[in-house]
């Protein structure tokens, strides 16, 4: 992916969400997609131009060059490599650190999922210009641990801790997942939103790089050196203060600054990634609609030259209109949170330090190669 002869998308210009198309007959696919629904042809999806291509033999020859399906394919993976991938792995499910054993069937069976929400999440930080580097790459780097309490009956704590992120399988399952969310009063819990959680707490660590960052971020979500343990006790012996709604996004926001920022964080990928997606398949409200506007609400592809202020005012409208959309086929709400003044100053901030220093296509390919394959992924 470093070779001079593999093409780079312009920044955003093919994004996460571009309307992907089937190379042999230009229908409509998703981006797990491994097998076309209208024509059946076999597909995989090539990361450096963001695009499908059809598969002859599990090969697909791109600018010249041979690239391969991904040896996880089996479990969904419809991710290509080039020719000399470390066992065959492509970058994203280079990133996980421990899996289920082979033998531990009902349990793969659930990592398909989890592995789809993990590129999702990987395109949209490569899309944002953030850096990724991997567990395998230096110590501290970014790692998952897809495991599941249902393999031995032992629990699996989602959470992250020195840029390892760890996610229990068994909330794959949405009877499992929903009760889950029902029992601890949460308004959303999914797979997609405890690795945009999760992520936030490793990037906190990335993106602050000075004091007057950390002082920053002092001032808006609290002191991070307070005790986690203490503040962990506190959260669940007596749950969040009777106003959080006043300056937190959600209940679990109130348990400590770490929460609170990667809390923070998670909304700021849900409301970029939403609106993207609006974007390029070009939904828009017409002034006539708001009947409060002079002007359309027209999304972006790409916030990362506007100010936080023209972001949330297009999410303010855009959520609204998607959530009627939701009702109106008796779902609970899309987006079902408030964004109050204080926390319009934490997502800007979050919007500050993503945007200042985006790395480019090439930037972030040359991170993602480096020392490809130094580590092995183990089954657990």
């Amino acid at each position: 992916m470093t070779r001079a002869s593999a093409r780079t998308p312009a920044r955003y210009g093919e994004s996460v969400t571009s309307q992907p198309r089937c190379p042999h007959c230009r229908h409509f696919v998703y981006l797990d997609t491994l097998q076309c629904p209208n024509c059946e042809a076999e597909i995989g999806y090539h990361i450096p131009t963001r695009e499908f291509f059809g598969l002859r033999h599990g090969q697909a020859v791109i600018d010249g060059e041979t690239w391969y399906t991904c040896s996880n394919r089996e479990w969904a993976c419809n991710w290509l490599v080039w020719e000399n991938a470390p066992a065959g792995r492509c970058f994203s499910c280079r990133l996980t650190r421990r899996r289920p054993a082979a033998d531990d069937t009902v349990a793969l069976e659930k990592l398909a999922k989890t592995e789809e929400a993990k590129r999702r999440l990987l395109l949209q930080l490569a899309d944002l210009g953030l850096p990724i580097v991997g567990w395998d790459v230096e110590k501290g780097g970014l790692g998952f641990d897809l495991i599941s309490s249902l393999s031995d009956g032992k629990p699996v704590t989602i959470g992250h801790a020195n840029g390892i992120i760890t996610i229990d399988l068994a909330e794959s399952l949405d009877d499992r997942r929903e009760a889950l969310r029902v029992r601890l009063g949460e308004p959303y819990r999914t797979i997609l939103g405890h690795l945009r959680h999760e992520v936030g707490h490793y990037y906190q660590r990335v993106l602050l790089t000075d004091d007057e960052l950390w002082a920053r971020c002092r001032e808006l979500f609290g002191d991070e050196r307070t005790s986690y343990r203490d503040a962990l006790k506190r959260h669940y012996s007596f749950g969040a203060p009777s106003d959080w709604h006043e300056a937190f996004i959600s209940e679990y926001a109130t348990m400590h600054p770490w929460e609170d920022f990667a809390e923070t964080f998670a909304h700021y990928l849900h409301i970029t990634g939403t609106l993207q997606t609006a974007a390029v398949i070009g939904i828009h409200l017409d002034a006539s609609v708001t009947n409060l506007r002079d002007t359309d609400v027209v999304p972006l592809d790409s916030y990362e030259n506007e100010p936080i202020q023209r972001l949330l005012t297009d999410w303010e409208w855009l959520s609204q209109a998607f959530n009627r959309i939701n009702r109106s086929m008796g779902f609970g709400d899309l987006y079902p949170f408030t964004i109050v003044t204080p926390v319009r100053h934490k997502l800007a901030f979050v919007h500050d330090i993503v945007t200042r220093a985006p790395l480019s296509p090439g930037e972030q390919y040359t991170l993602a190669m480096a020392g490809a394959g130094a580590g092995e992924t183990e089954t657990s």
